[in-house]
């Protein structure tokens, strides 16, 4: 195996193991069990689940799957040690269409992965917890088509079919006061420089983009791509 890719696998498994041994923590002590509680449900030792915690042990499948139904989360959300927050995820799409009026479906999700990459890259944690997953047009969120159809029937946005089959989408009412309150200044500042980059790019530029960075290009197809991998891209590279 090459060594630099060999460095990445590794660098990327030790931050993963920490963020999900950190949301591990915070969803038992939500849920109000001890750690010693865990460990019956586990079937481990109490030093054993205090070594996961600590990020000093990795969770066998079916420690994964016992801890998903003992604390009520999905699968996924242990190992990506984040919970998705579907509002702020609204609100970053409609952050985006408050700059750029009209934008293709395609390129929609593709902003939206920077964005959550990208915040990802610099604090370890991704702005709307999302995972996403390697499809042909780039990395996609996996509710994305469901959050636009939902938002589009709650005439939140405007769907507009064009003649080459691309979906246009803007926001109901050019000028209308949006709820961004989930979103802060920083990451709000984000979102401009990204929207900046890709104002009047053409979609499969951006596609393109996505296609040469090492989360995508590591991961097989319809597989969730990873955010430890991200943190590997040159900085003037992530978006």
């Amino acid at each position: 195996m090459d060594v630099d890719l060999l460095y990445i696998k590794v660098y990327t498994l030790d931050i993963m193991i920490t963020k999900y041994a950190k949301f591990i923590k915070e969803a038992r002590i939500k849920k109000g069990f001890s750690q010693a509680d865990l460990a019956i449900k586990l079937g481990i030792s109490r030093p054993s689940y205090i070594s996961i915690e600590q990020g000093k042990r990795e969770l066998t499948m079916g420690e994964f799957e016992k801890l998903a139904s003992v604390l009520n989360v999905s699968f996924e959300e242990v190992e990506a040690g984040e919970s998705p927050n579907y509002e702020k995820y609204k609100q970053m799409i409609l952050a985006f269409l408050r700059l750029e009026k009209n934008v293709t479906k395609t390129k929609l999700a593709k902003l939206l992965y920077f964005a959550d990459f990208s915040w990802f890259y610099y604090h370890l944690k991704s702005m709307s917890g999302m995972q996403y997953r390697k499809i042909k047009y780039g990395p996609v969120a996996d509710p994305y088509f469901r959050i636009i159809d939902e938002m589009f029937d709650n005439g939140e946005i405007q769907i507009e079919n064009r003649e080459d089959g691309a979906m246009l989408i803007s926001q109901t009412r050019s000028g209308a006061k949006m709820d961004l309150s989930k979103i802060n200044k920083e990451e709000e500042k984000l979102i401009k420089n990204i929207e900046e980059k890709w104002k009047g790019k053409k979609t499969a530029e951006i596609v393109d983009f996505t296609h040469k960075q090492l989360p995508y290009l590591y991961a097989m197809e319809n597989e969730v791509v990873s955010y430890g991998l991200f943190t590997q891209e040159n900085p003037d590279e992530i978006f």
